[in-house]
């Protein structure tokens, strides 16, 4: 055994965990089907959010702890359930009120309001593709529309017309005692409409596999359960898809975890193991509201990669993934310059230290060396007091700090400058409040001004930061009142950076006038 494999089996990273009870199934005898099943599920009833791509990401992460621990070979599948009624039309699509006529049809089956695909299903579904694809995922696409259709589910669908009584007996003891006057784990397609019928069944035919209903105006119809004719309902579906694919991992959102048991039970009915399953917390907005495809709230993976890296964003989905997160503007800034601290942490780290470190997850074990010169919360307080339009500005004040950087060189730190600037333009600049100094904060600060005045040990950020806390010993207790001051006073935010880094980086001089400006109120 190798050392990273023998460090991987005793990793307490969540994925190598997650990688170890999944390699338990297979302790006597490799998968049948010849590799490891990992999924995960979309229902494309919107345009897809992040909370997509985190599923798929952490997927990720599992299925690639998964084969430093094994030599099984995998597959990851991105199932799609466009085969969904439509139950109400999203807000966030061009003209919705052109989709009413169209409510309770499959996803595959209604107009794409935008004009680019066959269907409302198939530009969700391209959307997330495209998604996916920024991001280097390796997955096979699976469309629930072609799945039925193409009668890959026909067997498992002929085996619940067998097992029947046992799957709804299941279902009933779930439901309350009005629905289970109709329900039925079979929603058939209406063969006229072609909207999806939430009817009882008159019978089902196991002789023929064909089911009986009548539809919402009394007339009878008898269709077959396979070729297409009808869908399941959605936690019968998820069983059954288990049991179709044999499915060894699939991860999902804490709003499924009571209906985890349900999906178990069917999948085993249907004659398959239930495969291994991950529960984690819901995304949240900045009001903590949980995140919605049919509302479009929350931060969009298009919006995050606005403002910042793709590896940012994945590095924010391996944080603590059973506690729930806040996915605003906010976080973005953090999860950058966490990032790029941990690549730092990487190149020192021993075997084991870094088979914990998020950015080994992130990267499969090819990690980058990190080039930012300059944190990216430094470049918002710097494009916030030079006001900046561009990178260019901001590579002004980065090459005068970091001599030996350039676009070239530092293509992430060339990434970030340009991102700041759309960050600070777009969220800073807005939120900007400056305040006037009371009497001890000018003091303090006219202290700064005059030791800067007369500095001459250039550009050294911890000298700097000396002379920063020197000024506000003697008149803050506690000192963070010195630095909230000079925040609010001259940046115009709440919170910012170590001071004496900001020093260092927008130059000592340019300093001097900032805190003139703030002395004699222009800032204000």
């Amino acid at each position: 055994m190798s050392d990273v494999r023998d460090a991987a089996m005793s990793s307490k990273a969540w994925p190598f965990e997650e990688a170890r009870r999944i390699l338990k199934r297979y302790k006597k005898a490799g998968p049948e089907k010849g590799y490891v099943l990992f999924e995960t599920g979309y229902g494309p009833s919107g345009l897809p959010h992040i909370g997509t791509f985190g599923e798929v990401s952490r997927t990720s992460m599992v299925m690639r702890a998964f084969k430093e621990i094994s030599d099984y070979p995998t597959k990851l599948v991105c199932f799609s359930d466009d085969l969904d009624g439509m139950r109400k039309v999203p807000s966030n699509v061009p003209n919705p009120e052109g989709l009413t006529e169209h409510l309770q049809k499959p996803l595959t089956s209604v107009p794409d309001p935008f004009s680019e695909f066959e269907s409302f299903g198939h530009h969700n579904n391209a959307m997330l593709r495209r998604f996916l694809d920024t991001f280097g995922f390796e997955y096979d696409f699976y469309s629930a529309t072609e799945f039925y259709g193409s009668g890959q589910f026909d067997e498992v669908l002929k085996r619940a017309v067998d097992k029947y009584d046992a799957i709804m007996e299941v279902m009933l003891a779930s439901l309350r005692e009005e629905r289970r006057q109709t329900y039925s784990i079979f929603l058939p397609f209406h063969p006229k409409t072609g909207r999806v019928l939430y009817v009882p069944m008159k019978s089902i035919n196991r002789d023929d596999y064909t089911i009986t209903f009548d539809d919402e105006e009394g007339r009878e119809w008898t269709v077959p359960v396979t070729g297409g004719n009808v869908k399941l309902q959605w936690k019968p579906d998820f069983g059954a898809r288990w049991a179709a694919l044999g499915v060894d991992f699939e991860m999902y959102g804490k709003d499924h975890s009571t209906n985890t048991p349900i999906y178990d039970k069917i999948c085993r009915i249907l004659g398959m193991p239930a495969p291994e399953h991950f529960t984690y917390e819901l995304f949240l907005d900045e009001n903590g509201q949980k995140i919605s495809k049919t509302s479009g709230n929350g931060v969009s993976i298009d919006q995050w990669l606005s403002y910042a890296s793709s590896e940012s964003l994945s590095y924010f989905m391996y944080q603590k993934p059973k506690t729930a997160k806040r996915m605003h503007f906010d976080v973005i800034p953090k999860a950058v310059d966490e990032y790029h601290q941990q690549l730092r942490a990487y190149v020192d780290q021993d075997t084991k230290a870094r088979l914990n470190n998020p950015v080994w997850h992130i990267h499969g074990g090819d990690v980058p060396e990190s080039k930012m010169v300059v944190p990216f919360s430094m470049l918002l307080n710097l494009a916030s007091v030079s006001s900046a339009e561009d990178k260019d500005q901001l590579w002004g004040f980065i090459q005068r700090y970091a001599p030996n950087a350039s676009a070239e060189t530092n293509p992430d730190m060339d990434q970030a400058a340009g991102f700041a600037v759309g960050y600070y333009n777009d969220f800073v600049k807005p939120a900007k409040v400056f305040r006037a100094p009371s009497d001890l904060e000018r003091e303090a600060l006219i202290a700064l001004r005059d030791g800067l005045k007369v500095w001459g040990n250039g550009l050294d950020a911890e000298e700097l930061q000396n002379l920063v806390f020197a000024c506000g010993r003697e008149r803050f207790d506690p000192l963070r009142g010195w630095f909230t001051a000079l925040y609010e006073v001259l940046l115009g935010a709440s919170q910012g950076p170590r001071f004496g880094g900001f020093i260092a980086l927008y130059g000592v001089a340019e300093t001097v006038a900032l805190i003139d400006q703030a002395l004699a109120g222009d800032l204000v």
